[in-house]
């Protein structure tokens, strides 16, 4: 009845992950001989690991990344241009901690997205929260959130979030509001958080796409000199893995 009362109370003080370890050490012949410094030892870690699992939970949940990835998958076979040592650095995610940003380039196909992804849940599981959008969606939310009188909530929430993705950068026109939000994400990040771009559209090519000289050069100047530059290349992962492409 005692351990029962102390489960309880774990539970109600939240420290689930303690309830939960002290409930199987009951049932757990192999735990009955180690010795109080020891079995506490054991709770403590419990509670420590799900409150990281928790956290690691609500922060995926808030990223809504695109697809399930994760660097352990990240095929280096396929011939696109990919380096491990490359690779090795950006999943310590020394370059968030350190305010920087990575941009991956590349054909349609060659798993931009998927790798975009798995560096975020990579970042995820390091702690650092996470928010995932394709560029053209995320203007369209600032849009309208500029019109219903939530600009400043949507901007504040993107700025203080660790990584931001964007994908498919370059895919739709920017209007001139979208330039200026655009300015305002990037210059809201300086030393404070990192971007993660990808892009069909090599970045020599962007200044063109920004369509406004003054507006590119402090978007590209705050970017492009910050930032590790993967390109990609290749054929279509999508093509060589389709059914029809086998036999």
């Amino acid at each position: 009845m005692l351990n029962q009362h102390t489960i309880e109370r774990l539970r109600e003080l939240r420290l689930h992950g303690m309830a939960k370890a002290m409930e199987e050490q009951q049932t757990n012949a192999a735990t009955q001989d180690l010795n109080f410094e020891e079995r506490i030892g054991m709770l403590v870690d419990a509670e420590t690991h799900d409150r990281e699992d928790r956290r690691l939970t609500r922060i995926l949940r808030s990223a809504k990344l695109k697809v399930s990835a994760c660097p352990e998958d990240i095929d280096y076979k396929a011939k696109r241009g990919l380096d491990k040592k490359v690779m090795s650095m950006l999943t310590s995610c020394d370059w968030i901690r350190n305010s920087l940003n990575t941009i991956i380039t590349g054909p349609t196909g060659v798993g931009k997205t998927w790798l975009c992804c798995a560096l975020g849940q990579q970042a995820a599981r390091k702690g650092y929260t996470v928010i995932y959008k394709r560029l053209s969606r995320l203007l369209e939310e600032l849009e309208i959130a500029y019109g219903d009188g939530s600009l400043a909530k949507l901007r504040i929430k993107i700025a203080k979030t660790d990584l931001l993705i964007l994908d498919d950068w370059a895919l739709s026109p920017l209007t001139k509001r979208g330039r200026h939000e655009l300015l305002e994400m990037v210059d809201d990040r300086i030393s404070t958080g990192s971007i993660l771009i990808t892009s069909q559209l090599p970045v020599d090519e962007w200044h063109g796409y920004i369509n406004e000289p003054t507006v590119a050069d402090a978007i590209l100047d705050r970017l492009i000199h910050r930032a590790h530059r993967i390109e990609l290349r290749g054929e279509s992962m999508r093509k060589s893995r389709s059914p029809l492409a086998e036999g």
